[in-house]
């Protein structure tokens, strides 16, 4: 046995924490936005609350490679953002056992999934992806 009985996954939470955003952007957009998404942990702090218990503050971003792409993801005042980032929280609480302030941006990089430096620093392997 590599793992304990309670290990149930080799992944961190911090890539965790990122498939489940870009998983509930994804299922928010539908069609809308071409799978052409990442999403990048931008920082990811466990800290004490004023009631004793944990709370994880965590700032991410979903990365798109379009301007008319950002302002789908973005929505109407927000409100598409306001969705996923919701619905992502509650998922990374369940996962957690603990709460989560979650801050969720939209960035554009033009041809991020053609460049390797970025693949690189979202966790992919470039040569594994042709």
């Amino acid at each position: 046995m590599y793992y304990d009985e309670e290990t149930v996954t080799d992944q961190s939470m911090r890539t965790i924490a990122a498939e489940i955003i870009r998983e509930k952007a994804l299922r928010c957009l539908k069609e809308e936005v071409p799978h052409g998404i990442a999403v990048e942990i931008l920082s990811m702090k466990e800290r004490e609350r004023k009631e004793g218990d944990q709370i994880w503050d965590i700032d991410a971003v979903i990365i798109t490679e379009k301007d008319s792409h950002k302002g789908i993801i973005i929505g109407k005042g927000g409100s598409m953002l306001k969705k996923i980032a919701s619905q992502a929280r509650l998922e990374i609480e369940k996962m957690a056992d603990e709460h989560v302030n979650l801050k969720v941006f939209v960035k554009v990089r033009k041809d991020w999934r053609d460049n390797a430096g970025i693949l690189r620093s979202l966790g992919y392997d470039p040569k594994a992806l042709k």
